[in-house]
């Protein structure tokens, strides 16, 4: 069934246990850190289950409806289908929801066309993604150990605990799992954490290699939050992305917490734990959501940065318009490698189909090595503009500030008010700490670029490659004692 935006705040009123510094927050949804944000999550709902949407949004199996990021594509007119909803959603942020409740949803439902990949626990797997789309479940991950923790032979050494994530006892009802996780975006507006390993683990970490599903407010789990942006940014007008976009990143902390055996899916298997993300289509559905929403992003970002160009009339400046023009082809290329994603679709696994790996891996490298120079751009476009404006928009109440306001910052191209909104958007995107956590996230969105470059390796055809310098070498032969030319063969 299809939930609603209200009963996803209800849901979130559950008793769930989240910690600014050392303020415990039980609603979320009534807190200034959070309040705007868990509206942008819960609006999401409602546009997916609006009527005008429904039939785009969601799709019907036998008598009940879901999500159309629970589909298992099995034609491209079903990728295509997912892609919409993905796009959507990444509109309705302007990018900046990285881990919105279609992210999780496509690893789930990409796990569940290859099930066997689980073993023991496959039928784990099938049911946890049934109560997902049913339910219509918003979960986020926690998949990285902490930094400090990944070597666990340091903290043997010098006789620390190791804070990463274990099980620590086995019942006959299930396990208990006790440390730390990261890095778990949006997990205070999320109903589950998804606790798993995206990083490989030791063959001896067998503790560690738990995968498994916990509702949020779980006995023994609290979330330490870092700094909400969106809780100093009680103005819209002055930081129109940090007031309603913070979907904040938090610690799992887990203390003693119980897990069924019906929610576990990997267990004392260090190898399968990461191996289940690339051996279903889970990692490629996931990161396509991604790729789209990065995709939303960059065309704020162009649309900005020629807003703020034609502010001044440096639009007219042939070196300006070059630059723009630059952004434009940049914009397009990601486009058109979201699009060759389903255009070249896989037929992976058996019965299915699946955004082509490899174009979804380099559109991924792409968006991390691409983000910081873009922008970048956008800063030298905005020159020193954003420190022009006055501190905030009070000046507007008083008459005689408003008045020289209105009269010295205005240009021919632009009214003084419009163009202070302008640049308080554009230094959301590009100064602000809102804008500084996002330029760190995407750079680190899906791992350390070694790891996204590996992946690229992993799936590019290197015995095609290799065939065609081997074809260009058979058609010429080695050179006779005398030097002369050897015939082709």
């Amino acid at each position: 069934m299809l939930k609603t935006g209200k009963e996803h705040l209800e849901q979130l009123r559950d008793g769930r246990v989240v910690y600014i510094g050392s303020e415990k927050v039980t609603d979320v949804t009534a807190h200034p850190a959070f309040r705007n944000a868990a509206q942008s999550i819960a609006a999401i709902y409602d546009m997916k289950g609006a009527p005008e949407n429904r039939e785009a949004m969601s799709y019907q199996e036998g008598s009940n409806r879901y999500s159309a990021y629970f589909l298992p594509a099995r034609t491209k007119a079903d990728l295509e289908k997912r892609t919409a909803l993905h796009r959507a959603i990444a509109n309705m942020s302007y990018g900046h929801l990285g881990r919105s409740p279609d992210h999780v949803s496509s690893f789930v439902t990409g796990m569940s066309t290859e099930p066997s990949v689980f073993g023991d626990y496959a039928d784990n797997l099938v049911k946890y993604y049934e109560h997902m789309r049913r339910n219509d479940l918003y979960a986020c991950y926690a998949v990285i150990p902490p930094q400090a923790a990944r070597n666990p032979e340091f903290y043997v050494k010098q006789n620390l605990p190791i804070p990463t994530l274990r099980v620590v006892r086995e019942d006959d009802d299930g396990v208990v799992i006790s440390g730390m996780k990261m890095l778990a975006t949006g997990a205070v507006f999320s109903n589950d954490i998804w606790i798993g390993n995206l990083i490989p683990l030791a063959p001896s970490q067998l503790a560690e290699s738990i995968t498994c599903a916990v509702p949020v407010n779980a006995k023994g789990l609290t979330l330490w939050s870092r700094k909400p942006f969106e809780r100093d940014a009680q103005v819209e007008f002055e930081n129109p992305l940090a007031h309603r976009f913070d979907e904040t990143d938090s610690m799992v902390m887990c203390e003693d917490v119980k897990v069924p055996w019906e929610k576990v899916f990997v267990h004392n298997d260090a190898v399968l734990a990461r191996e289940i993300y690339i051996k279903t289509p889970a990692h490629c559905y996931g990161n396509h959501q991604s790729n789209v929403r990065f995709h939303a992003k960059m065309q704020l970002v162009v649309g900005v940065a020629s807003k703020v160009a034609q502010a001044s009339g440096a639009d007219q400046i042939p070196a300006v318009r070059e630059t723009l023009g630059r952004l434009c082809a940049l914009e397009a290329t990601l486009g058109g490698m979201i699009a060759g994603q389903i255009q070249d679709a896989e037929d992976w696994p058996a019965g299915y189909k699946t955004f082509n790996r490899r174009y979804m891996y380099a559109a991924l490298n792409w968006c991390t090595e691409g983000h910081s120079a873009i922008i970048d751009i956008l800063r030298e476009l905005c020159g020193g503009g954003v420190f022009q404006m006055p501190a905030d928009i009070s000046v507007m109440g008083d008459p005689a500030m408003r008045k020289d306001f209105e009269t010295f910052w205005q240009t021919p191209q632009l009214g003084a008010v419009e163009r202070m909104k302008l640049f308080k958007l554009a230094w959301d995107l590009v100064g602000s700490e809102f804008a500084g956590r996002h330029a760190q996230y995407e750079k680190f969105y899906a791992g350390a670029s070694f790891i996204i470059r590996n992946h690229n390796f992993r799936e590019a055809p290197w015995g095609h490659y290799h065939q065609v310098v081997e074809n260009l070498m058979a058609g010429y032969g080695v050179p006779d004692a005398a030097g002369s030319k050897a015939p082709a063969k």
